[in-house]
């Protein structure tokens, strides 16, 4: 094989075999494309299960609303925390590259199986009718141990292919080149644009072939998807940069000394560490000042003065890296809290309300999950090619906004959301009394499914400033040899923030439905109070502003301006 010309060569990046790759033959937007082609893929595969879970466990497995509402956020929860595990096993051992492709099998295997448990109808299921009070429905204990194993298998897959997938796409661009360091600065949004689009397909024809037709085709379909997408990155091999770490030791190890380090010296008096700190170089209005405790990691501890071991300036400042993600990762879980209601109490609104657009069809009460796709697809275009330029103008800086900047003014329309869906609850409510509708659960009240759009708009709106800017603040925050931990990271907010949800509702479920009154959750929605939680979930969201908004203002990030 010819080699590479040296100044053709991509410094630091190797292809599959371990060779010098070339610029010219590799890499860049050629190979992001196919990675973003496997990711829309599997976001297609994951919201075909998650975006219509809720409905399969009330009407297929007769669970009673809080109870599928739960389950939904439980293994919502799990399904975002995993990617942690995947992302360790990736950057410690396995490698990006074989991380995804042994997940998109696992994939398969899952998929494939929950297609299997939606084939295999319950008689009580079919013939039962759900009353006021209870739900008498009992599925077979073999579909329901099946079942909820396939999902499981799904989270475990989501888990190793999400963080992985997004760190690996932009591997391909080389951050020291003008023109791709340019293009992977874009990465990211047109990443988002590319997934929403596939969630917009998603809503939109699995949530109707699952409510219209069949639940085994409704989630067969992710199951070919998964198949197309991993023989889509396999032919891609070739193409791909992968970083060349040579004999660099584990980032665990190296983060993991330093943190023990600077507990064995915690005596260590200041004196010492400056007396350290101007030894090493470290100026008083270096970043170094912020997390200084751990400067003790550059003293040799006291138990072992003779062949003890200290740690650099470089691993130090890695460790500080990390911990500096943790202010902003607890700060947005308010913000997580609220993104889970969109496929749990939203769709059981819509279930409730006027679905028809002409006479004999009805919209699928999840497909309106579809504008949050739309309103992303059609607000970042506006974003980066109308909003930036404008804000440039005025802050000179090239990026217009910065990172926190875009996930606080996210943040703010979460909370605008959650006003939002409390005023169109407590609507839906006065319709439904007025109609005489408050003890018929079954009967249509004659609302508009249209009044549900403005909150899914500005759910959309919300996630183009916010999710986008968490995905780039934790990439370009994490130390290099972890980004796909940071990625995972920013997922396990949302991890944390559904099991924070479902705590909620179990809590609230307990406290409302005492000495016999009617709970906020209750199965019959028209007797429920989803208005007094969405009150709630706003006034958490304003909490979680305020002291995002107060650790922005004070932290000090590196790589870039951020605050």
């Amino acid at each position: 094989m010819e080699a590479p010309l040296l100044e053709d060569t991509v410094e630091g990046a190797v292809d599959y075999h371990g060779r010098p790759v070339r610029r010219s033959d590799s890499g860049g937007w050629r190979s992001a494309a196919l990675i973003i082609g496997v990711e829309v893929a599997e976001r297609f595969a994951y919201y075909g299960v998650s975006s219509n879970l809720i409905n399969f466990l009330t009407d297929q497995l007769g669970q009673s609303t809080a109870t599928a509402a739960e389950n939904v956020n439980v293994w919502s929860g799990a399904a975002s925390l995993l990617p942690l595990l995947g992302a360790f096993l990736a950057d410690s051992f396995l490698g990006r590259y074989r991380t995804i492709a042994l997940s998109s099998v696992l994939y398969i295997l899952g998929l494939g199986l929950l297609t299997v448990s939606a084939t295999l109808h319950s008689p009580s299921i079919s013939g039962c009718q759900q009353t006021e009070k209870s739900l008498p429905c009992s599925p077979g204990l073999f579909q329901v141990i099946l079942f909820f194993s396939s999902v499981y298998i799904v989270a475990f897959a989501q888990g190793g292919h999400k963080p992985c997938v997004q760190a690996f796409g932009a591997d391909q661009f080389d951050a020291q080149h003008p023109e791709e360091s340019k293009a992977k600065s874009s990465f990211f949004n047109w990443w988002y644009f590319c997934i929403s689009l596939a969630t917009f397909a998603t809503v939109n024809i699995l949530n109707y072939v699952q409510d219209n037709l069949s639940w085994s085709l409704g989630f067969g379909i992710p199951c070919i998807s998964m198949v197309l997408a991993l023989v889509v990155f396999l032919l891609g091999t070739r193409t791909y940069r992968f970083i060349n770490r040579g004999d660099e030791e584990n980032p665990f190890v190296r983060i993991g000394r330093v943190f023990i380090t600077a507990v064995r010296n915690w005596r260590v008096n200041s004196s010492e560490i400056a007396h350290e700190e101007e030894i090493c170089g470290l100026l008083p209005h270096h970043s170094s000042q912020q997390f200084r405790f751990l400067n003790k990691a550059l003293i040799v501890p006291y138990s072992s003065k003779e062949g003890g071991h200290t740690c650099t300036i470089s691993e130090v400042e890695e460790a500080k890296a990390v911990l500096r993600l943790v202010p902003i990762w607890v700060t947005c879980l308010a913000y997580a809290v609220v993104f889970s209601q969109s496929s749990t109490f939203f769709t059981k609104q819509g279930v409730t309300m006027n679905r028809s657009i002409v006479p004999g069809f009805e919209v699928p009460a999840a497909s309106l999950q579809s504008v949050i796709g739309l309103s992303i697809v059609v607000s970042l275009p506006i974003y980066d090619r109308i909003l930036i330029p404008i804000a440039r103008n005025f802050t000179g800086k090239p990026s217009g906004i910065t990172m926190l900047q875009r996930i606080g003014f996210g943040m703010l329309l979460s909370a605008l959301s959650m006003v939002i869906a409390a005023l169109v609850e407590i609507k839906r409510l006065e319709t439904a009394q007025e109609y005489g509708l408050v003890d018929l659960p079954k009967a249509t009240v004659p609302l508009s499914i249209w009044w549900l759009v403005p909150q899914y708009v500005l759910f959309g709106v919300a996630d183009v400033f916010t999710m986008v800017g968490l995905q780039e603040f934790f990439y370009d925050q994490a130390p290099s040899g972890l980004r796909s931990i940071g990625l995972s990271l920013y997922l396990s907010i949302f991890g944390v923030g559904n099991f924070l949800s479902s705590f909620l509702i179990s809590a609230i479920e307990k406290l409302s439905s005492g000495d016999g009154k009617e709970s906020w959750f209750n199965n019959n929605l028209n007797k429920a109070h989803l208005d007094y939680f969405y009150w709630l979930l706003a006034g958490l969201s304003a909490v979680g502003l305020a002291a995002f908004l107060c650790f922005a203002r004070t932290c000090i990030y590196g790589k870039g301006n951020t605050t």
